[in-house]
């Protein structure tokens, strides 16, 4: 008799440096608070009705973010495969309850771990952190660079469907003219170290504010001095990335004309899922990326679903004003009477507790 198996999969969890820095402070950048709930997730998944179960744990995309973390007070966009390590060790040290987790759900007979890179967590490309990685784990996972295809279902971060985040699948290092290897970031991730960083060290969650144009309306009139000046410098800086003559980053005016032309802080990836789904191959399409959770039937038997994200978000839409946490995952599952995986879009919502620290950043 075979054993019964389901998967997991996640995405956007953003796992930064810890909510707490060295010195004793608050850290700002740190978007990922639910160690905890991570944990009883995993626990959950391993016990009880799933105790006989081989349960796969499928983290697509953006589980670290090493775009948003310091190498010894900077922000780089250089970034070689030593500096990544540092990272990563200092992602893994902030993080203890997470890792413990994972190291625990991967012990258990039968478990396994696949990591599909997305955009922020690139660095994850490097040998090295691969193998870091698996040795923090105690289990190789199985890495894949952009897409995880099983039994009719297509599993991919997104943010190939975008131009700005877009990579080069025949480049993800640049080494020509160069010291040692770099990471051949996409124009977003430049973007976001170059000028986001900045405007999120005044405003830590102007990146999780949904939608975007009121978000710029309500700044033009409350922060108008503040929002005009950055308006002028994203001019700037445009002009700039278009004219930079630099092997470490070359983007050609085409491209720069795509970015502006495809630009959504949370881009609709159903008509890039509706695409994927033309191969007659795939009946699910499974991303993240956007940070909204989405499920979407095309057809009888062809499915969308968008795992959304573990970080906080804002919403100015009357319908659903305020923050807005959904810890959104999905399930996939092997009926008895059907050998097809069958997908489940689920928020998971952790174990009854009396109290718990407010997170504050």
């Amino acid at each position: 008799m075979n054993k019964k198996q389901i998967k997991l999969v996640v995405s956007d969890l953003h796992l930064g440096i810890g909510r707490t820095l060295e010195n004793g402070q608050l850290n700002s950048l740190e978007e990922f608070y639910f160690d905890e709930k991570f944990s009883e997730f995993l626990h959950y998944y391993t016990t009880g009705k799933f105790a006989d179960h081989e349960v796969e744990l499928i983290f697509n995309g953006d589980i670290l973010n090493f775009l948003q973390i310091d190498y010894h007070g900077h922000y780089l966009t250089v970034i070689t495969e030593p500096i990544c390590m540092d990272i990563l060790k200092r992602i893994v040290a902030g993080h203890p309850v997470f890792f413990k987790a994972v190291k625990d759900f991967a012990a258990k007979p039968g478990n396994s771990i696949t990591y599909v890179v997305g955009n922020h967590d690139q660095a994850m490309l490097w040998p090295a952190t691969r193998a870091y990685l698996n040795e923090v784990t105690g289990v190789t996972i199985r890495f894949k660079n952009l897409v995880y295809f099983f039994e009719g279902v297509h599993i991919e971060h997104g943010h190939m469907h975008e131009a700005a985040n877009r990579l080069d699948p025949r480049k993800f290092f640049l080494k020509k003219n160069l010291a040692e290897p770099i990471l051949n970031l996409p124009f977003g991730s430049h973007f976001f170290v170059e000028f986001v960083l900045k405007v999120k060290f005044r405003y830590p969650h102007v990146d999780k504010i949904r939608p975007f144009n009121r978000m710029i309306h309500w700044a033009l009139v409350n922060e108008t001095k503040f929002t005009l000046v950055n308006i002028v410098s994203l001019l700037i800086y445009f002009l700039k990335s278009i004219f930079t003559n630099d092997p470490r980053r070359m983007f050609p005016f085409a491209s720069i004309v795509r970015v502006l032309l495809e630009s959504a802080v949370f881009p609709d990836l159903s008509e890039s899922a509706r695409r994927v789904l033309q191969d007659e191959r795939v009946h699910t399409v499974c991303f993240g990326h956007s940070h909204v959770y989405q499920y979407r039937q095309f057809s009888e038997n062809r499915e969308y679903f968008n795992t959304g994200t573990w970080t906080d978000l804002t919403s100015l839409d009357i319908a659903s004003l305020g923050k807005i946490t959904k810890l959104i995952y999905v399930v996939f599952e092997y009926p008895e009477d059907d050998g097809r995986p069958r997908g489940r879009l689920k928020e998971w919502h952790g174990y009854h507790r009396i109290e718990e620290d407010v997170a504050i950043a």
